[in-house]
């Protein structure tokens, strides 16, 4: 891609920052950047860093003598082949969705003939409000691509989605969209994530901790990469992926049968936390306790039985996916438990995680890849980016292995 080239806005917000190294991946992978600095964004990052990154001027005003002579707008909006907007603040989204140009960065936005693709980073409430939603979908219509944005805490203190996707996300994103890259179109992939749900009652339930953002972000990243991706979820709070086919489940046993139903599968990658055990008898009435006061006498037994291995069940199937992955969360000896399961399961990978953190419920994660080759340590990375690497290595394999 060394031939390649984008123009880069960068809206205002504290997420500004990462733009800079945004423009580093992008050198890497050949992709040569020109920035238009807004005038917020001048208040997170200055014209002098991105000059010196970018080995070219910076752009920033509307009215410039020199600039606008050469009718620069027009020329920096068709330069390029791709306009990159991160942050893409609501401000800035609003203005493209409305037809707005006020600025240099909307002026060329409304007048570039090039693809754009749009990284927000905003307050989690302003991502969620109505008019940003509205002026999202606009875009997506228009045929504006977007990256992100992730779960994760924000500056301010607050937690959800909203945070703008890491530079190695969008510089993937920035590739698959120069290159129309989709180094896995025309396989089909399965997905599972979350956790399950055992019931013991009609208000209880035996579950765990996970929150399924690891494996979303996985049908995530391998649906943009061209797969053709089924995602059976246990019971969860996030938004399924565009452009992936859901199939929400609550126990293991549908898990199971909603897993069997989507094969055959090239590609499965089992990252649900399913519950291993679930009560023999699930009551049709709510358990009452007893009217005794010896606590002793009140003391409930709960009989289990074991779930179904899915992991195990698929590996052993007649449509056997052609990789198999699972996934091992672990509190100690990770890598150990790891080699041992990927054998005993019968699966091709093991994607291995330290969980005695707040792995299941945060937005990072450390890995360790396990294969017949070895063991690959990778290091804390967030899960957005987690999946986009496993995406990438299971193209490089499926593609190798064709």
């Amino acid at each position: 891609m060394g031939d390649k080239k984008i123009l880069l806005i960068i809206g205002g917000g504290i997420a500004a920052y990462k733009a800079l190294e945004l423009v580093r991946r992008l050198a890497e992978r050949g992709v040569k950047s020109r920035a238009i600095l807004t005038a917020a964004g001048a208040q997170f990052v200055t014209p002098l860093s991105l000059a010196a990154l970018t080995g070219d001027q910076v752009y920033q005003d509307l009215f410039s003598l020199t600039d606008e002579a050469r009718m620069g707008h027009i020329e920096l909006s068709r330069s390029a082949d791709l306009v990159v907007v991160a942050p893409a603040t609501a401000d800035l989204m609003a203005k493209m969705a409305n037809g707005l140009a006020n600025d240099l960065a909307s002026t060329t936005l409304l007048a570039t003939d090039k693809p754009v693709l749009m990284a927000p980073a905003m307050n989690v409430r302003m991502w969620q409000s109505a008019p940003v939603q509205r002026n999202a979908e606009t875009l997506r219509r228009d045929g504006v691509l977007f990256v992100g944005p992730d779960d994760g805490e924000m500056a301010c203190g607050e937690f959800g989605p909203g945070r703008m996707a890491e530079p190695d996300a969008i510089a993937a994103a920035v590739e698959r969209a120069l290159t129309g890259h989709a180094p896995l179109k025309g396989l089909k992939a399965l997905v599972t994530a979350g956790p399950t749900q055992e019931p013991i009652d009609p208000v209880r339930f035996l579950a765990n901790r996970s929150s399924g953002r690891q494996g979303y972000a996985i049908a995530d990243a391998l649906a943009r990469a061209g797969a053709q991706t089924t995602l059976v979820s246990g019971p969860v709070a996030i938004d399924p992926p565009r452009g992936v086919k859901l199939m929400r489940v609550t126990t293991a046993r549908e898990m199971l049968a909603a897993c069997e139903a989507a094969l055959p599968a090239d590609i499965a990658v089992m990252c649900a936390a399913v519950a291993d055990w679930r009560p023999q008898i699930a009551h049709n009435s709510k358990i009452k306790k007893g009217g005794q006061k010896n606590d002793q006498q009140n003391d409930q037994s709960l009989a289990l039985v074991e779930n179904p291995d899915i992991l195990a069940s698929l590996a052993g199937h007649a449509a056997r996916p052609r990789l198999l992955i699972g996934f091992a969360a672990e509190t100690d000896d990770v890598v150990a438990h790891a080699v041992e399961k990927r054998t005993r399961k019968g699966a091709d990978w093991i994607v291995a995680n330290d969980v005695s953190g707040d792995v299941m419920g945060g937005t990072r994660n450390r890995v360790h890849l396990v294969s017949a080759a070895g063991v690959e340590d990778w290091p804390d990375m967030t899960k957005t980016d987690v999946a986009e690497k496993l995406a990438a290595r299971i193209a490089q394999t499926i593609k190798g292995a064709a």
